[in-house]
């Protein structure tokens, strides 16, 4: 290109403009071998290997020669010149520690990234042992979670629902005995056949009933705890009351059903009646209520008022004191672990970006310097850069880049 530039020149001015032009001539055709070097490699491996270790050194060598040359027109018009040449040559220096420290940096990132890689595979590993070792010793730790978690006070739920399984099972039972005697008396009521909701409805209905039986035996032990005379009178009339309903009702069904020859027997010796079937149901319906109450009854009924009510229960206040003094939720620690890692993770992505960042920055920032050296006589980067910060902040750069004009002495 030179050449051609060269011959457009009248011929007596060629002399002058080649030597004007000699201190750039030679830039051109090292920029083409240059550039033939990178363009042209024997495997993939060795151009990969010239753009990553060479390409950046090469571009700060192309920026500060061109600069440097160019500088030299500019010589005969500056003032300070020997400050000139020696931040010229500063920047060299800077240059060239760049170099260097592009290099370092990309051995650093390497070895970095290979001890990150040995980090995460031994975390890899650690974590796999470990969740084996839980998956081994997941029944032993479930069975010892369920057993510490049972004797310690709180709401009975296995009473609850036991008393619900049985109330369940008086239901059946009793809808099984009184559906023939509720059928033919809604039959002889309505004159029709008996519809075919009666079932559910009756099972309902006994249900509550069942429930309200342990209901007023609670509230009973409650008033003779209290010491309530008053209270108390009304609960025993009231358990009175259901007691008669239920056995007339319900047991006496029953022991129709299940015991039909003590029910309807009859001996010249024993005369065995009303008050036979009565006694039986009654001695049934305490003997049934009493075990029931004793085994689970008394555990599982305030549960069931509670929920009925939805008022909370009372704890006593050693209970209430072990609550208070448990150990946080078991799903804390893993969030806690969670922020934790994440943290960790922004912090070395941000240290890996700085590590990936600097070493093309230092080569960048010298090529800024030589081309602000030949234009401003000073260069705007200190280097080398200390993190990754000291690069971000430009505006700062550009005020303290800002030229000042010179005041003139009339």
């Amino acid at each position: 290109m030179s050449e051609r530039m060269i011959a457009v020149v009248p011929e007596h001015w060629r002399a002058v403009v080649e030597f004007l032009m000699a201190p750039i001539t030679w830039i051109p055709r090292m920029q083409e071998l240059i550039l033939a070097f990178f363009l042209y490699s024997d495997t993939g491996w060795a151009a990969a290997g010239k753009y990553l270790f060479l390409l950046f050194p090469v571009l700060l060598w192309v920026g500060a020669v061109w600069c440097t040359q160019l500088s030299i027109y500019t010589l005969p018009f500056r003032s300070h010149r020997v400050n000139f040449f020696s931040t010229l040559v500063l920047a060299w220096w800077d240059g060239t520690r760049a170099v260097w420290l592009y290099w370092v940096g990309l051995f650093r990132v390497a070895a970095v990234t290979m001890g990150w890689a040995f980090t995460l595979v031994r975390l890899a590993v650690k974590l796999g042992m470990e969740t084996g070792r839980q998956v081994l010793i997941l029944p032993f730790t479930m069975t010892g979670k369920m057993t510490t978690s049972y004797f310690k006070p709180g709401v009975p739920w296995i009473a609850f629902l036991m008393l619900l399984f049985w109330c369940a099972i008086e239901t059946t039972i009793f809808t099984y005995t009184l559906f023939p005697t509720v059928s033919e008396v809604l039959a002889d009521i309505a004159g029709v056949e008996t519809p075919i909701f009666t079932g559910p409805i009756l099972s309902m209905f006994l249900f509550l009933l069942i429930m309200g039986s342990f209901a007023c035996i609670q509230a009973l032990i409650e008033a003779i705890k209290a010491r309530e005379i008053k209270f108390l009178v009304q609960m025993v009339l009231v358990e009175l009351f259901v007691m008669f309903f239920e056995v007339m009702f319900l047991y006496r069904e029953l022991v129709d059903a299940i015991t039909p020859w003590i029910a309807q027997q009859t001996s010249e010796e024993l005369r065995l009646g009303i008050g036979f079937t009565l006694s039986v149901a009654t001695f049934g319906w305490l003997g049934i209520r009493g075990m029931t109450w004793f085994l689970f009854g008394q555990f599982g009924t305030p549960p069931l008022i509670a929920f009925i009510s939805r008022r909370p229960m009372v704890v006593s206040e050693a209970a209430a004191a072990e609550a208070a003094v448990e150990g946080p939720a078991w799903w804390r620690a893993p969030v806690e672990d969670f922020k934790r890692e994440i943290g960790w993770l922004h912090e070395k992505s941000d240290e890996l970006l700085e590590y990936l960042a600097l070493p093309a920055l230092h080569v960048l920032a010298a090529m800024v310097n030589f081309g602000l050296i030949l234009v401003a006589a000073r260069p705007i980067f200190s280097l080398p850069f200390k993190s990754l910060k000291a690069v971000m902040e430009t505006r700062e750069l550009l005020a303290t880049a800002h030229m000042q004009p010179k005041k003139v002495n009339p």
